[in-house]
């Protein structure tokens, strides 16, 4: 990353001194110059902010991420209403949003950095049999550290939630959410599924490999279509629709906050670690948080509502240590019991088999040395904002299944193959950044180092094992224990199988065998005595090779009242009290069978309409 930026700095600075004096300024330059001076202008005016502060705001919002930063604009919006946005991490900075650069932002202070807890059933190949689980702790959250991909699910996940109890939230009630946010870019697209002038942009990486390319294509040649897997049917082949603008990466920070840093109503504060919802003499309304910056505590009040948008791990352990969650797990840890609910309970994430590595004959396939040096390469990004340097992560292009159904061009998807160019080896960054253990790294992909190659993660869409967050004790500044059970049933792991053998018959393909794809056949560690390439085997490498997706989800469930299981109504009002909700991916009750970023960016945009319509907000 360093060698990246050094290069990109003395290439600005370069072209800067070769350019006439009334001549533009190359696109990313220019970008680069603005982007730095309205961070400067932002920081500024937090600075402003944090210093003439209100002692009281209408809204409290706890989390500037992927939907504390939807919320903050929405809620904004009424002129009258004084709103306090606060993050426990710092600014977004320029390089955050280079596309290719997403996997190593992991290692920065920007990731939160948890780690689930020891396991004897999955992520065994991993350190310390601990996957990792980055969540954002920066302006713009987990929308910082993703991949940009951008999918909504199907029709039938909504209906689901609606089926459930939770009254507004089917299918045809949030699509208008997804389309009041985007700005839609892209070539294939459905009638009626996408729009322009939103402020989120959803775009197509300007760049395309040829090995994604044969991705697509081998799916076309196995008879499945290509189509816009935001639209009518989701079952199909194409490469990503992003969320990116211009080359670069459209955070919820860029694209919901920086566009308002001057409405005199929002107030940010950054660097602020929320440890406590404050509650009144009655313990039934929330009335203000309290909160450390650096080592001196605080208090701030709300005069109307206090928004948790802190995230799947970060919301369920501030209402726990705030008295609000399972009255035994509470008294154990010595916390009083504000509300018996079972937050922390329905942990759901995607996961996928990591690892399942194809070598090609094709030099085209990324590996971060060969790109940074190559001039041409940083040539076409600091010039246009093209080239390899524009994939995100290096993952381009994907492919839905219903298996149940397999026929059924509208079917639910269960299954999801994930498309990387390159190989586990490919970044020297990637395997930490999974914490993949050593041993199986040097055993396995090792010899991987020099070779051209693309992997396949084959990813479970609507996991049956549901995990758990607890507290391990009353710290605040104490991680939580996080159990995501992976594999507890074990029909999850045919859904891996499966992705396995789809992936096979790709291989096969005319296209892909111009490329004389060919399957990395060296055993996982732990698996040798198994078949190789046998169903079993794949079951083994899976519970190995855990590759979580940062799809974290549903710990503060939405549902009826009277649904046992819910921590948060239909309105997203914690459930018996009062000035208090939920309003992240937490909130939903079952996984959608999509990337999480573009939903969570959704349920903020309805949660900011039902807290309008709850305060008499004419919409």
């Amino acid at each position: 990353m360093l060698k990246l930026v050094i290069v990109c700095l003395l290439f600005a600075v370069h072209t800067r001194s070769q350019l006439p004096k009334n001549e533009q300024y190359p696109p990313l330059f220019e970008d680069l110059l603005n982007v730095l001076q309205e961070n400067l202008a932002y920081v500024n005016r937090q600075t402003r902010d944090e210093r003439f502060g209100l002692a009281e705001y209408d809204f409290i919002i706890v989390g500037a991420g992927s939907a504390g930063a939807v919320v903050a604009n929405r809620l904004s919006e009424v002129p009258t209403w004084d709103i306090l946005l606060m993050e426990a991490g710092d600014e977004e900075q320029f390089l955050m949003d280079v596309p290719l650069l997403a996997n190593m932002l992991q290692f920065t202070d920007a990731n939160w950095k948890y780690k689930t807890m020891p396991s004897k059933s999955y992520c065994l190949g991993h350190v310390n049999k601990q996957c990792n689980f980055p969540r954002g702790k920066v302006m713009g959250g987990s929308s910082i550290l993703n991949y940009m991909i951008y999918t909504r699910g199907h029709r039938k996940d909504y209906d689901a939630w609606a089926d459930l109890g939770n009254v507004g939230w089917n299918s045809d009630e949030v699509l208008k959410y997804f389309l009041k946010s985007e700005d839609a870019n892209i070539t294939l697209q459905d009638h009626g599924f996408h729009q322009k002038g939103g402020l989120l942009s959803v775009t197509e990486a300007q760049y395309k490999s040829k090995l994604a390319k044969a991705f697509v294509q081998s799916g076309y040649e196995l008879g499945y279509p290509v189509r816009d897997l935001n639209g009518n049917s989701q079952i199909g082949f194409n490469f990503h629709q992003l969320t990116m603008k211009n080359g670069l990466r459209h955070s919820t920070n860029v694209a919901f906050l920086q566009p308002i840093r001057k409405r005199k109503n929002l107030f940010v504060k950054k660097n602020c670690h929320v440890t406590k919802i404050l509650f009144d003499e009655t313990k039934l309304k929330a009335i203000g948080v309290e909160y450390y910056k650096g080592k001196n505590k605080y208090r701030v009040f709300a005069r109307k509502e206090v928004i948790v948008s802190a995230g799947a791990i970060n919301s369920p352990q501030l209402l726990m240590l705030s008295g609000i969650g399972p009255k035994d797990h509470l008294t154990s840890k010595g916390i009083n019991v504000i509300q018996d609910l079972p937050v922390g309970r329905n942990l759901m994430d995607h996961v996928a088999l990591g690892g399942l590595t194809y070598i090609v004959n094709d030099t085209s396939s990324i590996t971060t040395n060969r790109i940074l040096e190559n001039p041409f390469n940083l040539h076409e990004y600091m010039m246009y904002h093209k080239g390899p340097i524009a994939i995100p992560g290096g993952t381009e292009a994907l492919a839905l299944f219903d298996l149940d159904h397999p026929n059924d061009v509208n079917g639910h998807p269960n299954l999801e193959l994930l498309f990387i160019n390159g190989a586990v080896s490919s970044d020297e960054t990637l395997r930490k950044s999974f914490g993949i253990d050593d041993k199986v790294y040097n055993r396995v992909f090792k010899k991987t180092e020099q070779k051209n190659a693309f992997m396949i993660f084959p990813m479970i869409m609507r996991p049956k094992s549901k995990g758990w967050i607890e507290l391990k004790d009353r710290n605040p500044f104490r991680y939580p224990a996080i159990y995501p059970n992976y594999f507890s049933d074990e029909k999850d792991l045919d859904i891996i199988v499966a992705g396995v053998r789809i992936s096979e018959q790709l291989s096969k393909m005319k296209t892909m065998r111009s490329f004389n794809a060919k399957l990395w056949d060296i055993p996982i560690l732990g698996c040798e005595h198994l078949q190789f390439n046998s169903d079993n085997y794949w079951k083994c490498a899976a519970r190995h090779l855990t590759f979580t997706i940062y799809h974290l989800s549903g710990t503060c469930k939405m549902g009826p009242t009277k649904d046992p299981t819910a921590v948060v109504d239909s309105r997203l009002r914690v459930q018996g009290i009062k000035g208090l909700r939920v309003i992240d991916a937490s909130i939903m009750p079952e996984i959608i069978s999509a990337h999480t970023n573009a939903p969570t960016i959704m349920i903020a945009e309805k949660g900011s309409d039902l807290i309008k319509e709850d305060w008499g907000v004419i919409i």
